[in-house]
């Protein structure tokens, strides 16, 4: 019996911590950024929208911290509808297939300019293992990494002069 209490406490203290480092995403002011060259000679600029999932942080217990989160494919905007359209399109993300942009941590470390995430991304069904240098500051996450698009078989029938081939991805999470 005192087995019994001794693990049912160990349990109530394990999901009060857990419930006391969970924040909720600011879905409204949650975005990733993104920047990529077009036509080999101008930047496209857009964002994805809707982000949701687990954001666990706290600078005390990095070991406890970590990051399940998706952004909408299907809100990817450019300020260019027809554009838009067509890297919703089979040709890019195929948003119907795909519908999900998704970061899932494996780790969280302190550095020299604040922290980093590693962990697997998947975009268009492609996982990869990146790591994300990022701040945390009055609540938000920020960080940036650049992805080539080509290890995650978006635009594969574009080439590199059309549509270049890393993008830069600034990630903005705003919690409560």
């Amino acid at each position: 019996m005192k087995n019994i209490k001794i693990a049912f406490l160990i349990l109530f203290v394990s999901l009060a911590t857990l419930k006391v480092n969970a924040q909720t995403i600011n879905t409204n002011k949650s975005e990733v950024n993104f920047k990529i060259t077009g036509g080999g000679i101008f930047n496209v600029k857009g964002n994805f929208t809707g982000m949701q999932g687990d954001f666990n942080f706290n600078k005390s217990d990095l070991i406890a911290a970590n990051f399940d989160i998706c952004v909408d494919a299907k809100s990817v905007d450019t300020e260019n509808e027809k554009r838009d359209t067509h890297l919703r399109s089979a040709d890019f993300f195929a948003v119907e297939t795909y519908p999900t942009i998704c970061y899932k941590s494996d780790a969280v470390a302190k550095t020299k300019t604040g922290y980093s995430t590693t962990g697997a991304l998947t975009i268009h069904g492609v996982t990869k293992t990146v790591t994300i240098p990022f701040t945390f500051k009055n609540n938000t996450f920020q960080g940036e990494l650049e992805i080539n698009r080509l290890d995650y078989k978006i635009g594969e029938d574009y080439g590199t002069f059309r549509v270049g081939e890393t993008a830069t991805v600034t990630i903005i999470c705003q919690v409560n």
